[in-house]
């Protein structure tokens, strides 16, 4: 009998390259239908939007630089409703169930799972398990280097294009801004320091996945994540998709760099 997870799920922090890794598992057919489920908030049925990763900001040179809030519209789905969806929408015919969860995102899967009836216990590992139906395989994604993180979500979140090349004419608007950036590297390593905190609390070993050995040798991770789950690595596609860096995100992650030195920001 086979002792092979029949699912996985990526735990990372947005920009860390979790995309890079999800749809090359996709495009292999049998990795499950891995997507970030747990992303949408109750509130709009939206994931967050450009401001609400800046709650509590006041400044103005920031925020004219975000698209304003949607009032958007309330899911009012039952949780056994929505966890059938997950689990049916995240697989593939093989029985394979793929999905990746952010650390902010915690709170929400812990709130929807504690409106299920035949819940089995409490914290997130069990919240995880009673969602999927089963322990998945856990793959950790992270970026040593959070500006360049940071850098990445300053740019997309300004720009809302999250994967692919960057858009021409989206792109002309984005601009630096050395406070945005400090926000989110602090954002970033709040999230990076949760899944840490976790893994020692709760004893979990993960998958480590460093975003410079993902991008250099993706095709080599996904194998590694197919053999975990007792499928052929051989069916390890090509990288699906490119890096979004450019030149441009050298001369910021640069730029922010010296001026983190000057004036003591985080990096």
């Amino acid at each position: 009998m086979s002792t092979h997870p029949t699912a996985y799920l990526v735990l990372a922090s947005q920009r860390s390259g979790s995309t890079l890794l999800v749809e090359s598992l996709r495009a292999t057919g049998v990795a499950g239908e891995p997507a970030e489920f747990f992303q949408y908030l109750p509130t709009t049925s939206q994931s967050p939007q450009p401001r609400q990763w800046f709650e509590g900001v006041d400044d103005a040179s920031i925020l004219r630089l975000l698209d304003p809030l949607d009032d958007g519209k309330p899911d009012l789905a039952p949780p056994e409703i929505w966890r059938d969806y997950v689990r049916t929408v995240g697989r593939t015919p093989n029985g394979v169930w793929g999905g990746k969860l952010m650390w902010n995102q915690t709170s929400l899967l812990l709130e929807r799972a504690e409106g299920l009836p035949d819940r089995s216990g409490t914290g997130l590992l069990s919240a995880i398990r009673d969602v999927i139906g089963s322990d998945p395989l856990l793959v950790h994604v992270y970026r040593p280097d959070v500006v360049s993180q940071a850098v990445s979500f300053w740019r997309a979140v300004q720009t809302r294009v999250w994967r692919g090349r960057p858009d021409p004419v989206r792109d002309a608007r984005a601009e630096y801004h050395a406070g945005a950036i400090a926000h989110v590297v602090t954002m970033l390593r709040a999230q990076e320091e949760g899944w840490r905190n976790w893994f020692a609390e709760e004893g979990v070993a993960p998958m480590e996945v460093p975003y410079p050995v993902l991008w250099r040798n993706l095709t080599q991770v996904v194998g590694d994540v197919l053999e975990a789950l007792g499928l052929d690595r051989r069916l390890a596609p090509a990288p699906v998709l490119e890096r979004q860096a450019d030149q441009r995100s050298d001369e910021w992650v640069d730029r922010y760099r010296k001026e983190a030195e000057r004036h003591c920001l985080p990096t």
